[in-house]
């Protein structure tokens, strides 16, 4: 595939969901490179959604260590059960946050973030890391977010 993406600019959020997985896709398919393919991930999301920060965290000696991404610079490592990442990686679950300074421990890698949602990522059915994607827009992660970003991890591990 071209690595030029069709970009949905007046469309609803699912709209773009709906145009951006088969794009993801085929820009996965046939790529073996996890880091690759995470990054390509991240780039996709960034430019049709253009969030603050979307990118990857991957376990590493029982951390999760920064992985590909697109927005500002970003907290480096960050211990099972800290912050929203952390919280979702110990809870193996999906966490959507509509205000970050009322989470519990949160980590402010970026004082303009104000939400946030945060998703495991599996391969072959074994926790390698988490999704993150922040927002500066209070309350701007629903369902419609977590059920395609979980299509989109799914296809991580495709």
């Amino acid at each position: 595939m071209a690595e030029d993406l069709t970009i949905l600019k007046e469309a609803s959020k699912e709209e773009k969901y709906i145009s951006i997985i088969p794009q993801i896709k085929a820009l996965l398919e046939g790529e073996n490179d996890l880091i690759a393919n995470l990054a390509n991930v991240c780039a996709a999301l960034k430019e049709q959604f253009n969030w603050f920060w979307v990118g990857f965290y991957l376990i590493k000696d029982d951390e999760l260590v920064l992985g590909p991404f697109q927005g500002p610079v970003a907290c480096t490592r960050i211990k099972k059960g800290k912050g929203v990442c952390g919280s979702s990686w110990q809870q193996e679950k999906t966490l959507v946050v509509p205000n970050v300074d009322e989470f519990p421990g949160h980590i402010a890698c970026a004082s303009a973030s104000k939400s946030e949602i945060v998703l495991p990522v599996y391969i072959d059915g074994k926790i390698i890391g988490v999704l993150d994607v922040d927002s500066e827009y209070l309350s701007h992660f629903n369902e419609v977010d977590n059920k395609y970003l979980n299509e989109i991890i799914k296809l991580i591990d495709a």
